[in-house]
């Protein structure tokens, strides 16, 4: 019995190697065409570069590309959204979770159905032209926040059921006011789902590329998303300076992604166990 366990433990360790090495062959195949030549990147091949390593690339990406206009652009639309975000998420999960009435019941089951609806784009636009904020980067932080206000409700709201109402009554008898309750008693208790809400947030408003296509005209406010591929249109010849500017646009949602991967699994899993 104990031999069959580790043989199919073997087995399912194999497959598991086997399928992260194929997910990884994109991301090494764009590592390594950036460090090469044009002729040498023209193959698209998972050949080592040849030394010396082709690192103006990179310089002629961030200065042909506008990387740097695009990063601070990307940086001000992902953190602005992400605490937006996160502060309304976390009230209303709050106040839903608590009050629990009729009407609290229906707010919360509106909200969560937005993560399976579609966007209409051509409502979406004549409401934003409607309040000027088209084409402007306050109005496209809103937009963001908006995307993830559902899901972030209803990671919230799993979280803030688990926390003892016994601890919101106590607060207030020791004179707490309904503000200080929730950020400095209900807040931190919440730790896992706010990393969890940062991470996922910043990652997919980073990531977004077909909501500032529609809304952004002007090209000094594009993401980092629309820059590559307006890099790309002008650039598609040289796969060399093409996948140098992928791999710079993607190197903060890896990091972010590496440092906030263990709170991802701890408030999806912690966060399901009520709601």
């Amino acid at each position: 019995m104990k031999a069959k366990r580790t043989v199919v433990t073997i087995i399912t360790n194999a497959i598991a190697w086997i399928i992260s090495l194929i997910c990884l062959i994109p991301l090494l195949l764009i590592v390594f065409n950036s460090f090469k030549d044009k002729l040498s990147a023209a193959k698209m091949d998972l050949k080592l570069p040849a030394f010396p390593l082709q690192f103006e690339n990179f310089s002629v990406v961030i200065e042909k590309g506008k990387l740097v206009q695009s990063f601070f652009n990307s940086m001000i639309y992902s953190t602005g959204s992400v605490a937006l975000c996160l502060i309304l998420s976390a009230l209303a999960a709050y106040v839903l979770s608590r009050n629990a009435t009729k009407l609290n019941s229906f707010l919360y089951m509106f909200i969560v159905l937005g993560i399976t609806m579609p966007i209409n784009y051509v409502a979406l636009t004549k409401v934003m032209m409607f309040f000027h904020i088209n084409n402007t980067r306050g109005g496209i932080i809103l937009l963001y926040a908006a995307m993830q206000i559902p899901f972030s409700v209803f990671l919230m709201h799993g979280f803030v059921a688990r926390i003892p109402i016994e601890l919101d009554e106590a607060a207030v008898i020791d004179g707490c006011g309904p503000i200080r309750l929730f950020f400095i008693i209900v807040l931190p208790l919440l730790k896992p789902a706010v990393a969890t809400v940062v991470v996922l947030t910043f990652l997919n408003t980073w990531n977004e590329f077909v909501s500032p296509l529609y809304f952004l005209g002007n090209s000094e406010k594009w993401p980092m998303t629309l820059s590559v591929y307006n890099f790309f249109g002008m650039y598609f010849k040289d796969w060399n300076l093409v996948c140098a500017d992928i791999l710079l646009t993607s190197l903060p949602v890896i990091i972010v992604y590496l440092l906030g991967q263990k709170y991802i699994v701890s408030g999806m899993t912690s966060g399901a166990v009520k709601g």
